[in-house]
């Protein structure tokens, strides 16, 4: 159980701390068993309450789809609700890309999508194609093979024996350019380390390129530059290596585009996707590829050796299928791209404060960076949390955020990162920054005051 210690009468994360009870949800409101409301600014655990809480109409299809059949034995039947949500999720997908296999989220559907590169080039015959580059500062998921892959050095430091040390280059960050560049001097360098890095291991044995569109547990909703995907998928094409992209927090219309990877015209070889495809009302995760990636399997007859014992299951298939509809029948991806620009526009405002480094992000997926000198970008120290003390600032006041930090080198740098529910109002989001603004100046002042030694940290 890696994210809970339980006891006979604890359930969190941190044992020892006291954590309000949540009652009920509605809309993007959560309350507490005191009645206290809260504004889902996260999106519940990162970017996932696509269309809210307490949603009669979903929890309507699942108690029809569980008094029908919840779970089939996938390796001798198929249900008709699981044929008509990969032929939906086809539709929704970039042309070409036919296939899916449903899983519990996105950790497995990373971890999925590793292993069918894997499966690929073995059938393909070239076997000796296994490492996969990823990139520093990412996050890929909690499992040791994720985290290997992974870039978040304060998650990976202590099960580093445990890894086989997969290959990185450094992030596409613009605020942080680790190549120093700005953008009139740029020539998309991040995107060139990959193919130094390739030839450098040997392009004849890298089997894939993973990375998030926009990063976002990791860096706080960055997202990549204009002709960075594109060198890439160049690239890879020229070296015969897969390119994954990692749509876990980007996919069904969160960013203002069905995924992501579509601000880019990029097509990629195989996508995963989870969090927001069942709005949060069933742990879901998928794998979509390309047809080409798919078809040494259909040649040889082969099955993908995957499988979970939750995969394919209907009952996930019925919520997705219901969320992806109702995605498109409320035009909620042109949504999230014209709210996204508004929120953005409204957050830009901090700016004038004085932590405030960067206010970044592309549709409803943003982030904050808080800095100690704007001008250098210089951190705060890592001792401070500024991020997360500036997160329960503002739960204090009825916001929820996802507060990150290792944004700078892995340990040190803060951010805090949103993803409201696509059904959010433009007043709500007003909301949101008006607590945003008031939690970073509150914790502003004590950090003068902790600086001028009238405050101990």
């Amino acid at each position: 159980m890696p994210d809970h210690l339980i006891s006979s009468t604890v359930v969190c994360p941190q044992p020892g701390k006291e954590y309000p009870r949540i009652s009920h949800g509605k809309g993007i409101y959560l309350y507490d068993e005191t009645g206290k409301q809260y504004i889902d600014g996260s999106g519940a655990a990162s970017a996932v309450t696509l269309l809210g809480h307490g949603r009669e109409d979903i929890a309507e299809v699942l108690r029809r789809q569980a008094a029908c059949v919840a779970l089939t034995p996938t390796h001798y039947f198929s249900t008709r609700v699981l044929e008509e949500y990969v032929a939906a999720i086809s539709d929704f997908a970039p042309a070409g890309m036919n296939y899916a296999w449903t899983v519990s989220g996105g950790t497995e559907a990373v971890e999925n999508a590793l292993k069918l590169a894997r499966q690929y080039h073995y059938l393909s015959g070239e076997p000796q194609r296994y490492k996969i580059i990823g990139r520093w500062q990412s996050y890929h998921g909690s499992t040791i093979g994720m985290l290997d892959v992974g870039g978040i050095t304060s998650r990976r430091s202590m099960f580093a024996p445990l890894m086989r040390q997969h290959p990185h280059i450094p992030p596409a960050y613009c605020y942080r350019c680790p190549f120093g560049k700005v953008p009139s001097s740029c020539a998309i360098e991040c995107a060139a380390a990959l193919e130094k890095l390739i030839c450098q291991e040997g392009a004849e044995t890298i089997a894939a390129f993973v990375a998030e569109p926009v990063v976002g547990a990791a860096l706080g909703a960055v997202p990549a530059p204009e002709g960075y995907f594109q060198r890439v998928r160049e690239i890879c094409d020229r070296y015969g290596v897969l390119l994954i992209v990692d749509e876990v927090m980007t996919g069904f219309g969160r960013t203002g585009k069905n995924f992501a990877i579509e601000h880019w015209g990029v097509t990629p070889d195989i996508i995963a996707s989870a969090k927001g495809m069942s709005g949060g009302y069933f742990p879901l995760g998928i794998v979509i590829a390309h047809e080409r990636i798919v078809k040494p399997l259909v040649d040889r007859g082969q099955s993908f050796v995957g499988g979970h014992t939750y995969a394919c299951n209907p009952l996930g298939a019925a919520v997705g299928l219901y969320v992806l509809n109702y995605i498109k029948d409320h035009n909620l991806v042109d949504r999230a791209r014209a709210l996204g620009e508004y929120f953005l526009q409204k957050l830009s405002d901090l700016l004038s404060l004085d932590i405030v480094g960067d206010v970044r992000g592309m549709g409803l997926l943003v982030g904050i960076e808080f800095v100690c000198d704007k001008v250098s970008k210089k951190p705060w120290p890592a001792a401070l949390e500024v991020s997360k003390r500036i997160g329960e600032e503002a739960l204090k006041r009825g916001l929820v955020t996802y507060p990150g930090r290792g944004s700078v080198d892995g340990v040190a740098g803060d951010h805090i990162k949103l993803a409201p529910p696509l059904i959010i109002q433009e007043h709500q989001l007003d909301e949101i920054v008006g607590i945003l603004r008031s939690a970073i100046i509150a914790i502003s002042d004590e950090l003068q005051l902790q600086q001028t030694g009238a405050l101990a940290p």
